[in-house]
């Protein structure tokens, strides 16, 4: 019997609309918490979720039942409306346009998962901007930065 074996693995990284840190210590792992119910219900498995008060990384065991841009389109809009139905915010709650993508050897999880827990310390050391933008560099990606999350507003 014929199968699909497949070893994916990818860390998003999106932030809150003009970068506004509006995403709490009150309410963050209940956003955490319906983030993973939607990677689930999509078949795709859940590693690591953290963040700061205004962005996201989530790593991923992407399953290729769904298109990467499909599972980031649902994940955003289905966030969104889950933050402004239960009135989270003091204004109406958006993600920003675009996101990051990176994949991943198995080898390299146990690390990464590790940084994506500690988002807090990294934070005080380095900018989110900065940190992106060595993304970006490490993968080799071209970038224009006109494109790049928007600075703090």
């Amino acid at each position: 019997m014929p199968n699909t074996y497949t070893q994916i693995h990818i860390q998003l990284v999106f932030a809150v609309k003009n970068r506004a840190a509006v995403i709490t210590p009150t309410w963050k792992y209940d956003l955490y918490s319906y983030m993973t119910g939607i990677i689930q219900n999509h078949s795709h498995k859940l590693l690591a979720i953290n963040g700061m008060p205004d962005h996201i990384h989530i790593l991923i065991g992407m399953r290729p039942t769904q298109s990467l841009s499909e599972l980031m389109q649902q994940l955003k809009q289905e966030s969104s409306k889950w933050i402004n139905d239960k009135q989270l915010t003091s204004s109406r709650f958006a993600w920003q346009e675009g996101y990051g993508a990176f994949s991943y050897g198995k080898s390299q999880l146990p690390n990464l998962i590790r940084y994506i827990g500690n988002q807090e310390e990294h934070h005080k050391k380095q900018t989110f901007l900065t940190e992106y933008e060595q993304l970006l560099v490490i993968f080799g990606i071209d970038y224009d930065d006109r494109y790049l999350f928007k600075p703090l507003t």
